[in-house]
């Protein structure tokens, strides 16, 4: 029996972990944390592994633990990881106990600032499908798949998204520094977690150091209209095969996204040409795995999209409303584009919550000019008291307005005032995007967004 306890528990991926890893003849799961919110509590509690109490408890850490992984909502100076430590017990971080699991599997990393849950998703569908077996981790639930982490003794291979924030309390280095891949795809890099990352010379170079960490005679797939990655592409090792991937050929026929493939029309569930180039980059991938083009694209039209990206939560005959993950400039000004480009006789109106670090940065601001000049109305929501907790340098409506520039955007700091704005509007033929890697302050994004529609 392998003892392995958790501090941190709670975390979106924390959790998932421990419950994998439940679910693993052998293992014996124990875990701490000072506050667990939903869905992590539920499903901690369905599994027999909520803490009994919040806190920590350094007492609970003895020799009798085989590993002890840590979590990034843990500090340095956490109890628990101080008596591990004194104790010389082997401590993990989450990227690190994945490798170990996984070392002798062929690894397929998905990196890049946009599309990584995405573009994981799509394998981990096409492969399931097919009954192809593999470990996995991906930062979003995906239709048909129960838990979020996945591991086995009988998989060969083993598709993560790779996420460059940093990897643990003790560890600054970015996560996906740690996978090793044999097979790495890169869908993109735009400017992301400023705290880190002070200037985009330094946050692209860790991509580079990525790429430089590829197994010996490894692959790295690309999107080829990204010049960063171009470069970083043109500068790898001679060991490594690079592949590059673009932009399909795609029409788009009553409301719907359709694939032209050599000489014939595959309809799709998704949209937008950052799902295309998303799609691409998974073929690309699942090639390598041995799946052919038929089996690729026959099982993609069955491809509903991950969980909270242009995720489908209200439709009527005159107006459909979606909600989506994205709060960087990139992902904002493609997920805008792709309604708008669907719908083009809707209206659409583009609702985005500034949330994130980098994103309630006042030196950050400026990188989202223009990010939502293609809806016809939009919506900016953010909270001050976030950014008093967060300790960062005040910002106000204007300075958020002259930031995003144009004339169609409308920035708000009370929910409740966004809320009654947006329930005046008549939604017919309009369409609505909400966007962010919150809630609007406490808003339920679906019944929400399905009260507007039914008006």
């Amino acid at each position: 029996m392998k003892n392995v306890h958790f501090i941190a528990i709670g975390g979106a991926a924390m959790h998932n972990l421990a419950l994998a890893l439940n679910e693993k003849e052998g293992y014996k799961i124990t875990g701490s944390d000072d506050e667990i919110f939903e869905p992590s509590r539920s499903r901690l509690a369905a599994a027999g592994l909520l803490p009994e109490k919040f806190g920590w408890f350094p007492e609970r850490i003895t020799t009798d633990l085989d590993a002890v992984i840590l979590g990034m909502h843990a500090r340095a100076d956490n109890p628990e990881l101080l008596r591990a430590k004194e104790l010389g017990l082997k401590i993990y971080s989450f990227p690190e106990y994945l490798y170990e699991q996984t070392k002798n599997k062929t690894r397929v990393v998905i990196g890049g600032s946009h599309g990584k849950t995405t573009t994981t998703a799509m394998i981990l569908f096409v492969l399931k499908r097919l009954g192809i077996a593999a470990d996995f981790m991906v930062g979003a639930q995906i239709e048909g798949f129960t838990n979020m982490v996945s591991l086995s003794d009988d998989a060969n291979i083993a598709v993560f998204e790779g996420d460059e924030y940093l990897t643990s309390p003790i560890d600054l280095r970015p996560k996906f520094h740690l996978y090793r891949p044999n097979i790495a795809l890169l869908t993109g890099i735009a400017w992301d977690h400023v705290n880190v990352f002070p200037t985009f010379d330094n946050y692209v170079e860790q991509f580079r150091i990525f790429a430089d960490l590829i197994e010996v005679n490894g692959k790295l797939i690309f999107f080829d209209g990204d010049e960063n990655l171009r470069t970083i592409a043109a500068s790898v090792r001679k060991d490594i095969t690079t592949i590059a991937y673009n932009t399909p050929v795609y029409k788009i026929v009553d409301g719907r996204t359709v694939l032209q493939l050599g000489g014939h029309d595959v309809p799709l569930q998704i949209f937008g040409e950052h799902n295309l180039q998303n799609m691409m980059g998974a073929y690309a991938v699942c090639t390598q795995l041995g799946v052919s083009r038929n089996d690729f694209f026959d099982a993609m039209q069955h491809f509903g999209g991950a969980a909270n990206r242009l995720q489908k939560v209200a439709e009527t005959p005159v107006s459909v409303a979606f909600k989506d993950f994205a709060h960087s400039p990139s992902k904002l000004k493609a997920s805008i584009k792709a309604v708008k480009t669907q719908y083009p006789d809707r209206q659409l109106l583009a609702c985005m919550e500034l949330h994130t670090f980098s994103s309630l940065t006042k030196d950050f601001l400026p990188q989202y000019a223009g990010t939502m000049s293609d809806a016809d109305e939009a919506f900016v929501y953010f909270d001050p008291t976030v950014i008093a907790h967060k300790q960062l340098e005040a910002i106000t409506p204007e300075e958020v307005t002259e930031a995003f520039g144009g004339n169609n955007v409308q920035v708000f700091i009370d929910t409740q005032a966004l809320q009654a704005r947006l329930r005046e509007i008549d939604f017919t033929n309009k369409n609505l995007l909400l966007m962010s890697s919150g809630n609007f302050s406490g808003v339920n994004l679906t019944e929400f967004a399905q009260e507007l529609l039914r008006k």
